[in-house]
């Protein structure tokens, strides 16, 4: 086994959203003196894929109503700032919009700089890979199992998170469904921030994997503000964040495309599987910056992945062969790649060797 290395660093920076040139060379002079960058958006269109996986989001006060009215997802560390006179009822619009703090210039430099600095020293976040289905039983959420079974072995911190209500649960993919710890339905209260030690403790656990599925009773709406809490905690309290994403996007589902650093489309190697697959990459591609699609074999009709990738306007991140153990193991309750060998563990292997640089070895 492996020892547990920590992933190379992997900051996000800050994001200012404005479009007032006095207010952002002002919060570029913070951020300067807190020896961090910034990524600058004039306006909510500009910040939607960069919100959620910003550490820090400072909206200032003449993007609070614009904000409001696109309705970006609540998040964690977002901060209303401005002058006294341009926060005029400040707290009502940061409440509203859902920011923990106003932040009233000139007084509240000092305070700012400190937030800006703790950007630039705090632990490097997880990294989060997303996977949706192209079409219905595309193999995304045997993908998603592979990865963060592949995390886990190589002694990286992984949380395989369940955002289809309607997939039959990732603890059954992982033969899990006997162990004891929270499934959504408990957690989708959630608004806040939630404690990393906590949600891990509450969680199906083995090893260095711990799962968020579903239980086996009537389907429960996720609400955004709980996903966004439950990725936050993750990318604080763990180092490989797995979510296996529904083909019809709720705000939920689309709070998680926006937090991905990279986000993989499964698609079986067929003309209609391609036509089905277009129509959510249409849906997805707003919200994320890194979609590429993964194509899977056979082929019956000879298309080959290049076709595929060509057709959907996608980068080709990798192919899969046929693997007819792969079903019979999941039958009988074994994890896909939880053996190293085959395939697919080969492409999860070099996948999280790409987003971690953490090379994990097949088996022996």
């Amino acid at each position: 086994m492996p020892s547990r290395t920590s992933v190379p660093p992997h900051r996000r920076p800050p994001l200012v959203v404005t479009a007032d040139g006095d207010l952002l060379d002002d919060l570029l002079r913070l951020a300067a003196a807190g020896a961090v960058e910034v990524e600058v958006a004039a306006d909510p269109a500009a910040a939607r894929t960069r919100w959620q996986p910003a550490p820090l989001v400072l909206v200032g006060a003449d993007q609070a109503q614009p904000c409001l009215r696109a309705r970006l997802p609540r998040r964690s560390r977002l901060v209303l700032v401005g002058r006294a006179d341009d926060l005029d009822p400040g707290w009502q619009v940061a409440d509203l919009l859902g920011a923990e703090h106003v932040a009233v210039l000139p007084a509240a430099e000092p305070w700012l700089v400190d937030r800006f600095a703790e950007c630039g020293t705090d632990g490097a976040a997880a990294r989060v890979v997303a996977v949706v289905g192209g079409r219905g039983g595309g193999g995304a959420s045997i993908l998603a199992a592979g990865l963060a079974v592949t995390a886990a072995r190589g002694r990286l911190r992984t949380l395989l998170l369940d955002a289809d209500p309607l997939g039959g649960g990732l603890d059954l993919v992982l033969g899990w469904e006997q162990l004891e710890g929270l499934r959504w339905p408990a957690l989708s209260g959630a608004d806040g921030r939630v404690d990393p030690p906590a949600l891990v403790r509450a969680l199906p656990s083995r090893g260095d994997l711990v799962v968020l599925s579903w239980d086996r009773g009537d389907p429960v709406a996720v609400p955004a503000e709980a996903m966004a809490a439950t990725l936050d905690a993750a990318r604080r309290g763990r180092d490989f964040v797995v979510v296996d994403l529904p083909r019809q996007f709720d705000d939920a589902a689309i709070t998680a495309l926006q937090a991905a650093d990279r986000v993989f489309v499964v698609v079986p190697a067929e003309l209609r599987a391609t036509a089905a697959a277009a129509r959510v990459v249409s849906m997805a591609a707003p919200h994320c910056q890194d979609l590429s699609v993964i194509v899977r074999g056979p082929a019956p009709g000879r298309l080959r992945a290049a076709e595929v990738a060509r057709a959907l306007g996608l980068q080709l991140a990798g192919t899969l062969r046929p693997e007819p153990g792969l079903c019979r193991g999941l039958e009988r309750g074994e994890a896909p790649a939880a053996g190293g060998r085959g395939p697919l563990a080969e492409l999860c292997q070099r996948i999280v060797a790409d987003l971690t640089g953490r090379t994990i070895a097949g088996a022996a």
